[in-house]
Parts: C-alpha cells; sequence; structure tokens
C-alpha cells in the first residue's frame, strides 16, 4: 500500500462575463480598434455592434481564465477584415470629413493632437491587414505576442515577423507623410 498525498481541489475558473459587462467595459476600446484596422468612421458604430454580436454568440467558447481583450482583438480583426473584403469599401471615393470645430482656449493643442491621430491613422493604411492587426495589438495597445498568436489563430514567430515588416512599413509611411505635407511627429 502506498501512501499519497491527497490531490488538490480543481482551481475555479473565474466567473464567466456577461455580454453587458463586456461592452460597458470594452466598447470603446473596440471602436478604438476596429478604426485602427481600418474601419471608416461612419461605419465604427456599426462594426462595433457587430463584434459585440459575434461576442454574445461566441462566449461560451471564452476561456475566462485567459485576458479578453486579446480573444476580443481576434474577434475585432475578422469582422474588419470581412469589412474590407466587400467590393463596396474597395470602390466608394470618400470626400475629406469636414470637422465641426469649436474654438476652445487650448484650440492648438487639439488640433496638435488630432493631426498626430490622424497621421497614424494614415500610416497604418500603408500596412496589410495582418501587420496592422499586429501592429495595433502589440505596439498600441501593449498586448503580449502569445496571447495574440492564440486569438489569431497564428503562431509567435509569424507574429513576429508581421510586426518586423509592420514597422518598417510605419516608419517609412510616417516618413513619407511628414516629408510630402510638412508635418512634423
Amino acid at each position: 500500500m502506498v501512501l499519497r498525498a491527497p490531490e488538490p481541489p480543481p482551481a475555479k475558473s473565474p466567473p464567466r462575463p456577461d455580454v453587458r459587462a463586456i461592452y460597458g467595459a470594452e466598447f470603446a476600446w473596440v471602436y478604438r480598434t476596429l478604426r485602427r484596422l481600418g474601419g471608416r468612421e461612419r461605419d465604427l458604430e456599426d462594426l462595433a455592434h457587430d463584434v459585440f454580436v459575434v461576442v454574445h454568440r461566441r462566449l461560451d467558447d471564452y476561456d475566462p481564465r485567459r485576458p479578453l481583450r486579446p480573444w476580443l482583438m481576434g474577434i475585432a480583426f475578422r469582422v474588419v477584415s470581412d469589412y474590407r473584403r466587400r467590393a463596396g469599401f474597395r470602390a466608394e471615393e470618400l470626400s475629406e470629413d469636414v470637422a465641426d470645430t469649436a474654438w476652445a482656449p487650448r484650440q492648438e493643442e487639439a488640433v496638435a493632437e488630432r493631426d498626430r491621430r490622424e497621421l497614424v491613422l494614415e500610416a497604418l493604411e500603408a500596412l496589410d491587414l495582418d501587420q496592422r492587426a499586429v501592429f495595433v495589438a502589440h505596439e498600441l495597445d501593449g498586448t503580449a505576442m502569445p496571447e495574440l498568436a492564440e486569438a489569431l489563430g497564428v503562431s509567435v514567430n509569424t507574429l513576429y515577423s508581421r510586426l518586423r515588416l509592420g514597422r518598417q512599413r510605419f516608419a517609412a509611411a510616417v516618413g513619407r507623410l511628414t516629408a510630402a505635407g510638412g508635418r512634423s511627429v
């Protein structure tokens, strides 16, 4: 007869969040992520709602022991990918939006911040969607590569390759845009 130590009880997994809690906590992040991935401003609300419809349908697949944002990034990536593949996305010609500008005491700072955001968004357009997703998730949102690899279903080495190429293309695009438009970073 061999004496064995009793097995520890199975670890309790954290409670599964509900869709309303996820929506309330992460809507702004999802919206920003969709914009960074190439969603058009006028379509962002619809795209964000599409993401949360998928979250609702797939919530049983989510492992609450894992971080939520990489899982959401995977969903957002697929939603934007489908959106950008549609023929209407490529064929449309957009005119420049006219911003409704209110003159505030710190208007120059606000304009400079808006210009920096627009520069980043324009530079992100130089990246293909795969590179863009990795760049946004890792560089801008700080998502760890292993979590992102699991969420996107891609190897970590592939993601690092996409990140390296994305960094190069992003830097080149920023250089081109700043030289062409006399912008500053």
